[in-house]
């Protein structure tokens, strides 16, 4: 539970594991050897010639897009891939067929009466105030607060938490259409400088900047080419460590960055100055994230190979101007992540030998594993994360998908449960080891993010800020249940929906999932949530196998060989909602995004009978050449790899792009993408929407929204969230035959 920055990214769990080991899915492609090594035998287009039009083609009047005669050896097998064209976002071909695609599908969702209404709904309950999580630097608070439209968070400081707040740094300045967005921040000790980092049209690349906070002046500092970084600075308060690739060869939201290098910055120095700390040259898929201790003495550097979670921990001694880099945890075993530090004793949460989480202590001086002393064992819940504050532990823990807190001596004694608000999820608990106060948030499906301050003397809590939206909480239940999935393991799930919901077999259903990259889904406010269950909707949401409810086993019952595991138990929850009449398959429609893209793209493919309508967003659908594209290398370690034989059967009996079948009656289908995604690159979203319209026998339509100016969801401005939404939800209240808002809320 280390202090983050004060504005998150939309898909806020995973971006937490990418700042906490930084380069965890930093954008690299597969090298041009490593090409060479693939087996795959690409073959030169001939003349394209149009997809077959088939009866849903012709009453939507799709683009007819081109199939050229592109064919792969993989290992013996003979695959196809008609659409490779797509894969090249600035050719004028690709250009125009986004523009057509566009064209059909804002006009089918033009037609539809209900979408200005649903719009208006969204923006009329976005329209809250809403804060960040508040941390202390310098002796000054910092804070993120939004006025409820605004297309960006604001970030605050103030003198105390009485004192009038200030306006440190407003993004929505910095743009006209409000695409710049706010991507980190790192406040020095003494709290008189500020490091910053800015993202533009939804990509990962950060430029960074310092500004002096009392005047509110950006300093001459300009860092460029840095992707998944925060900075650390030095306790002399003169400068700060972070990492950045080599300026690209290539386009910049194509072209391969490996081979990261962690660096210090000297304030008012220019970059060509900054100097490295450490690289490897020999590990061109290590990332590198810095922290230096509470005690200035180390500087603490996390050591990732892409989405794997077992990770390394390296230290630097600081006193020392010469010390080499110290590789204190180089197997690569297990995840360890540093929490703090007394002298030369670290703290560090592991799941060696305890999949669900420990906290061990390590003498830097006596690193071998027989003199580690184990604090905080291993218990029947997942530990998340710890501070240390007030000399305590802190510790989040995960019971069933929901939060629990509680403090440990630092020998590492229990002392007692914080009570929460209720069941949700609750985030934050940042600060320093002498602190007498944290804050944090607490959030769950009907309540949206309180911001509580918790007194550490007497573990009182107090509302710090409650926003106010223009709902009433009471009139909404949730409730936890546990299905079975095809192999019997126990699933929990969580279901929200409006009081005294009829069980008929007729509510229309939002059933979202994840399940990958240890990335858990807990209890979450969201506006279109609500306004779906306003609108008389079911809002489902199962904790699959693949993400980190229940700790590192979990995770890896739903990766690689154990994928199928995930898709499983997405379709066992959709099959346990249909048994207990909660809906049936013609009001059931499925959703998710980047991974649970897949996952909504690999269901329809299995499954198609089971839903009437998939929303797959910014989706991995091309599980053979993923990795050939900007991040897609670091998933190797979740999926598996194309290249390798028996991985490559694994994955090309579940990709969605591979397994569509011609004449086929699919769900209706409203593919979301970006065209500055540079994460997930749009090529895997344009090809399946292509085969997807070329395949589908069925009436139900088949359209892919292309946002321009965005990403892969990061700092996506909230008028682009709404009209998203509203969009949604419109083609849902169509296909699913939804009547909603009978009577003015």
């Amino acid at each position: 539970m280390k202090r983050e920055s004060p504005l998150a990214a939309e898909d806020v769990q995973i971006s937490r594991r990418l700042l906490r080991q930084c380069t965890i899915l930093s954008p690299v492609a597969i090298l041009a050897a490593m090409l060479a090594m693939t087996g795959c035998t690409p073959h030169q287009p001939s003349t394209p010639t149009p997809a077959p039009r088939n009866s849903v083609n012709m009453r939507l009047n799709y683009l007819e897009t081109a199939r050229t005669n592109v064919m792969d050896d993989y290992h013996g097998v003979k695959v196809g891939d008609p659409y490779r064209w797509l894969e090249d976002p600035d050719s004028p071909a690709t250009k125009a067929w986004v523009e057509a695609q566009n064209k059909v599908t804002f006009a089918y969702l033009s037609e539809i009466p209900e979408r200005e209404r649903i719009r208006e709904r969204l923006t009329q309950l976005w329209n809250f105030e809403r804060y960040g999580t508040p941390f202390k630097e310098g002796g000054r608070y910092f804070f993120s607060k939004n006025d409820g439209l605004q297309n960006q968070s604001v970030l605050y400081w103030a003198e105390s938490l009485e004192a009038a707040p200030r306006v440190l740094l407003d993004p929505n300045r910095l743009s006209t259409d409000g695409t710049v967005a706010l991507s980190g921040a790192a406040v020095s000790d003494d709290g008189q400088y500020m490091a910053y980092g800015l993202s533009s049209a939804g990509s990962d690349w950060q430029t960074w900047k310092v500004r002096h906070i009392a005047s509110g002046q950006d300093q001459s500092d300009e860092l460029r080419w840095i992707k998944f970084s925060h900075a650390s600075w030095s306790k002399d308060n003169r400068g700060f460590f972070y990492s950045r690739y080599d300026e690209p060869k290539g386009g910049q939201f194509s072209a391969v960055n490996r081979f990261p290098k962690l660096f210090y910055h000297r304030l008012g120095a220019p970059q060509s100055e900054d100097r490295l700390i450490y690289h490897r040259p020999d590990q061109p898929d290590w990332g590198f994230g810095a922290e230096v201790t509470e005690d200035g003495r180390y500087l603490v550097i996390s050591v990732s190979r892409g989405t794997d979670t077992k990770n390394g921990l390296f230290y630097l001694d600081l006193r020392q101007p010469d010390a080499p880099v110290v590789e204190l945890l180089k197997e690569f075993d297990a995840d360890y992540s540093f929490i703090g530090n007394d002298g030369s004793v670290f703290w560090v949460r592991t799941d060696l030998n305890a999949p669900r989480g420990r906290i061990v202590a390590i003498d830097i001086t006596r690193p071998a594993r027989e003199h580690w002393r184990e604090l905080i064992p291993q218990s029947a819940d997942t530990l998340r994360g710890a501070s240390v504050i007030n000399d305590k532990f802190i510790v989040s823990y995960l019971k069933d998908a929901r939060t629990a807190v509680k403090v440990f001596g630092l020998d590492g004694r229990f002392e007692r449960e914080i009570e929460l608000p209720g069941i949700g999820t609750a985030s934050g608990f940042g600060g320093k080891r002498k602190d007498k106060e944290t804050f944090y948030s607490f959030t769950s499906f009907t309540t949206p993010p309180v911001i509580y301050r918790l007194d550490l003397e007497t573990w009182k809590s107090s509302v710090f800020r409650q926003p106010k939206v223009a709902f009433n909480p009471a009139d909404y239940e949730t409730k936890q249940i546990f299905y079975q999935s095809a192999d019997s393991t126990r699933i929990p799930m969580f279901i929200v929906h409006k009081k005294g919901l009829k069980r008929n077999g007729k509510n229309p259903t939002y059933l979202y999932g994840y399940g990958g990259f240890n990335i858990s889904l807990t209890p979450a406010f969201s506006v279109p949530a609500l306004v779906w269950m306003e609108m008389g909707g079911v809002y489902a949401v199962p904790n699959l196998r693949g993400g980190g409810e229940y700790g590192e086993a979990w995770h890896q019952a739903g990766m690689k060989a154990n994928k199928q595991n995930v898709f499983n138990d997405f379709i066992a929850a959709a099959g346990w909602l249909i048994a207990n009449r909660y809906t049936s398959p013609s009001k059931l429609a499925i959703g998710g995004g980047s991974n649970g893209g897949l996952l909504v793209g690999a269901c329809m493919t299995q499954r198609p009978e089971l839903f009437a309508a998939a929303l797959p967003a910014v989706g991995v659908m091309d599980m053979l050449r993923f990795h050939k594209f900007t991040i897609g290398w670091a998933w190797t370690a979740e999926y598996g790899c194309a290249d390798n034989p028996d991985e490559f059967k694994i994955l090309y009996a579940y990709s969605p792009l591979h397994q569509l079948k011609q004449g086929t009656h699919y769900p209706a289908t409203l593919i979301t993408t970006a065209d500055h995604d540079d994460r997930v690159v749009p090529a895997h979203s344009f090809k399946f929407a292509a085969q997807l319209q070329a395949c589908q026998a069925g009436p139900r339509p088949v359209l892919i929204r292309i946002e321009t100016r965005a990403g892969h969801g990061a700092g996506k401005p909230t008028t682009k969230l709404i009209a998203e939404a509203a969009d949604k939800w419109a083609f849902l209240v169509r296909e699913l035959n939804m009547k909603p808002w009978p009577q003015t809320p």
